[in-house]
């Protein structure tokens, strides 16, 4: 084998003339003198349409490659600028790294596929980059899978949520492929501008081909798939229904403890640091509340019979809870009629929380039929949601959630990048 076949192969670049190799013994670097071939020069670095010489550019220009052992390896070549009909003079496409990249192509992919498999500290200390530069290069190559890959293609029912991925009240929109538990599409915030957005890269065609959608209860979401997608099928999510019904039961909890702390310090006015009596017994019923009737342990259902008998408002709203939860359970055509059955017992409960929560059921009661006909739920939304906080934690301190976003679909839009020279 030759040298210049040697070194390409050891360098990972093609349509490349190797001119020289020289070590920096103080810098510890291997610096690599190389050009782009003829038959492959002269091509814009946007388009890589053949285009007319412009100048010179800045002169030559580095790239940093992939280490060969311990030792950092560097490209060197002249980048002249071409005038594309397109783009006007723009620096000349090269084989080996993609335009306005510092990096070459075989290093971005190592470093993505490093990004979706390790910690944010084994990724900057192997690699030896900024974390900041990490997430410029996720989003090089994200924009490249992409590019090649149809991430919407038949696309028919899908779920839509949303996710805090930073402070101060910051959240990605996420849409999930039903079919493949795919991440199709993810961007920041949660808002009806945010979601249009994924129709318009969806397109009119596209939507109309969409039958089922499946989301929490959120106006803003069933405004934008009523206007962009009205022949969809909406199903509530099973899961937010029934945490509706949870949350008005921890009203009701709530409202009971604290006047039974009262009842204990009549005098007092302050703040009660502590429960007595039968504050003190109600303390921690919210987690027999909470619990499903099959997960509950023995000291759980004491707590529940003990409930029962002392605090039937409470029981009664438990029973509530568990009634709307077990309608999603039941054979779908017996739903309807179960539907009706809770929301009449709910209007005449003579419990607040309850009353205003059948209202609402009342509002969403053809999306919660719907869900059931259907099978449908956020379940594999929650289980994309859950690997996107983690995602999350790792991505924390890209410089913008572009990079965030484009790392989540990379690991989730079953187009995972692959280690190089592996297939």
């Amino acid at each position: 084998m030759q040298n210049a076949t040697l070194w390409r192969a050891l360098l990972g670049v093609e349509k490349t003339v190797v001119e020289d190799i020289e070590f920096d013994e103080d810098a510890q670097v291997l610096l690599a003198h190389v050009r782009v071939r003829a038959r492959a020069g002269g091509r814009c670095g946007r388009c890589h349409r053949r285009s007319p010489a412009y100048d010179r550019g800045e002169g030559r220009r580095r790239w940093r490659a992939l280490d060969l052992g311990t030792v950092q390896v560097m490209l060197e070549a002249e980048a002249p600028r071409v005038n594309c009909a397109e783009h006007g003079p723009t620096v000349v496409a090269v084989p080996w790294a993609r335009h306005a990249a510092g990096h070459t192509r075989l290093f971005d992919e190592q470093v993505a596929w490093l990004a979706t498999q390790c910690s944010k500290s084994a990724v900057v200390d192997l690699m030896r980059v900024a974390w900041r530069t990490v997430g410029a290069i996720v989003t090089r190559v994200w924009a490249d899978v992409e590019a090649v890959h149809d991430r919407f293609a038949a696309l028919e029912r899908i779920g839509i949520d949303e996710i805090s991925y930073k402070r101060g009240h910051k959240y990605l929109t996420v849409i999930v492929d039903h079919a493949t538990g795919r991440l199709v599409w993810a961007a920041p915030g949660r808002d009806q501008a945010t979601l249009h957005g994924f129709f318009d890269a969806l397109g009119p065609e596209r939507a109309a081909a969409l039958t089922h959608v499946s989301a929490d209860s959120a106006s803003w979401i069933a405004n934008v798939v009523t206007d962009r997608a009205p022949q969809a099928v909406r199903c509530a999510d099973p899961f937010h229904i029934v945490k509706w019904a949870t949350e008005a039961l921890d009203e009701v909890r709530r409202e009971v403890w604290n006047n039974a702390r009262k009842a204990a310090h009549p005098r007092y006015r302050g703040r009660f640091q502590s429960s007595t009596g039968h504050a003190k017994a109600l303390k921690h019923a919210r987690f027999a509340l909470w619990k499903n009737p099959e997960n509950l342990t023995r000291r759980q259902r004491a707590k529940l019979d003990w409930i029962a008998t002392a605090e039937p408002r409470v029981h009664r709203a438990y029973l509530l809870k568990e009634g709307l939860r077990l309608i999603f359970q039941i054979p779908p055509e017996e739903a309807p009629q179960a539907l009706e059955e809770w929301i009449t017992w709910a209007r005449r409960s003579r419990i607040d929380a309850f009353i205003a929560l059948q209202r609402s059921i009342v509002r969403e009661r053809t999306a919660i039929l719907a869900a059931i006909e259907h099978n449908m739920s956020n379940g594999r939304i929650e289980s994309v949601n859950t690997k996107i906080r983690l995602i999350t934690r790792i991505a924390f301190g890209f410089a913008n959630p572009d990079a965030l976003t484009a790392l989540a679909l990379l690991n989730l839009g079953g187009h995972r990048p692959t280690l190089p020279g592996r297939q």
